[in-house]
């Protein structure tokens, strides 16, 4: 029997130690799928928002976590016919959303259903995506979340990123960087906040226009209009959520969009914020941002390969060691993206 080694997490909110290394059958793809050999997997913040139990949106039991992948095909159902043998290639994470406005919920890799830290796993043709040829396995994998939730944040809404333009992205995570990235290669300035003069000094060598300590700066949405001549940031990328929201209001762009797709900062707060207020006052809008369609995917990876977008990847583990990298991505030290490689063990 071929089998198929995988990281299962039993319950939300167990703990890393909880994580157990399993042995199962291999999948068999059904006519219409492909069974890919999964390479590559980069971790989430999500993901260790499910393992402490702190997520905002409900997980499976018994998860197999990781929403993000690169592999290749080495299997073809009787009935596909879009990719061959040897094809690498990435999957959407919403597994069912392909364009348009997000209308009910789809199967979440890595939270719904069971996701990516795994050898092999079946996909249905409309889930997956060829790589660009200038991509590592790696590289690939930290895509799919963070580069298509930072597309979707800066250019996939009403009011898209323009050149000459402003983004505010909030520390130095994959988010963020993927929006550094992004933002550069569309033409537009940057601003990156962290506690971290390291992390900042990093972020200039990537292209920033700006950083700001808001450690050292507590009004850092002052210092974010005084840097952009009093007019701010006309794209936020808020991670942090309640708890810095009025600073968010205060560093925006009159009519510019403050993108709320992170809670790092908590999911209350003992503060009294009058968001309608602050909208008006600042014409903007407060814009709920989640992983975008495939739609989304597809334009970022054409983007990405015309100007050669590569994430910055802080530290690549092992398979066996994948408890080790969900301690490292929750104490926060890494810069960019945390990546587990697959099959060379």
């Amino acid at each position: 029997m071929s089998t198929n080694a995988a990281w299962r997490f039993p319950s939300p909110g167990a703990g890393i130690s909880a994580l157990r290394k399993v042995s199962e059958s291999r999948p068999t793809p059904e006519p219409h799928q492909y069974l890919v050999r999964i390479r590559a997997v980069s971790l989430n913040y999500r993901d260790v928002g499910i393992i402490a139990g702190g997520f905002v949106m409900p997980a499976k039991e018994n998860l197999i976590l990781g929403g993000d992948l690169a592999g290749e095909i080495v299997e073809v159902g009787s009935s596909a016919t879009k990719f061959k043998v040897g094809d690498h290639v990435t999957s959407i994470s919403n597994l069912e959303y392909y364009y348009g406005p997000l209308v009910g919920s789809f199967p979440a890799l890595g939270r719904s259903v069971d996701g990516a830290l795994q050898e092999y796993r079946a996909f249905d043709e409309m889930a997956l995506i060829r790589s660009p040829s200038y991509l590592s396995y790696e590289e690939l994998s930290c895509f799919p979340i963070a580069g298509v939730t930072a597309w979707t944040a800066l250019l996939g809404g009403s009011s898209p990123l323009r050149p000459g333009q402003t983004a505010l992205l909030q520390g130095t995570g994959g988010v963020s960087m993927f929006g550094l990235q992004i933002a550069r290669a569309a033409g537009a300035k940057t601003v990156i906040t962290s506690s971290s003069d390291e992390k900042l000094e990093l972020a200039k060598k990537l292209g920033a226009t700006h950083v700001v300590n808001y450690k050292k700066t507590p009004a850092w949405d002052e210092e974010v209009k005084r840097v952009t001549n009093g007019v701010g940031a006309h794209q936020i990328i808020d991670i942090v959520g309640v708890s810095e929201i009025e600073r968010c209001f205060g560093a925006v762009a009159y009519g510019g969009t403050i993108n709320s797709l992170g809670v790092v900062g908590g999911i209350s707060s003992s503060k009294l914020v009058n968001v309608p207020l602050l909208a008006m006052k600042t014409g903007s809008q407060l814009r709920g941002t989640v992983i975008g369609p495939k739609q989304h995917f597809e334009e970022l990876l054409a983007f990405a390969e015309v100007h050669e977008i590569r994430p910055y990847i802080s530290k690549i583990f092992e398979f066996g060691q994948v408890p080790e990298a969900f301690e490292y991505l929750k104490s926060g030290q890494h810069f960019g993206k945390v990546v587990v490689r697959i099959g060379s063990e």
